[in-house]
């Protein structure tokens, strides 16, 4: 089972944090299911960017980028070029470490 490494984050987990999760889940599912709360606006159906992570290590082991990620990464804050959105971004057998931009385009949060 896949290790994702999560960097320190002041809001989502100030020491930073480790989860496992099968593969064939999304970062965002792994995150979610492991009480770090990322923002997910469009309820995980790839039609915003406020789950966007990036991808320090493992970024290849992660299933390819279709059209509409790409398209809607163009509009993420701090956009680089290890970037997913974490709602799309599926482990394989890799672990992966990941940063959480310290900003996202959401102006109204969802607590939730």
């Amino acid at each position: 089972m896949p290790t994702i490494k999560i960097l320190p984050h002041p809001e989502y987990c100030p020491q930073g944090a480790q989860v496992s999760a099968p593969a064939g889940t999304s970062i965002c599912e792994a995150l979610l299911d492991n009480n770090i709360s990322i923002e997910h606006a469009c309820d995980m159906v790839c039609a915003c960017t406020t789950c966007h992570v990036v991808v320090r290590e493992g970024f290849n082991s992660l299933n390819e980028l279709d059209e509409n990620e790409e398209d809607l990464l163009d509009r993420a804050w701090g956009l680089e070029p290890q970037s997913r959105l974490s709602c799309q971004a599926i482990l394989a057998q890799e672990d992966v470490t990941i940063e959480i931009p310290k900003y996202s385009i959401n102006h109204a949060k969802e607590k939730h």
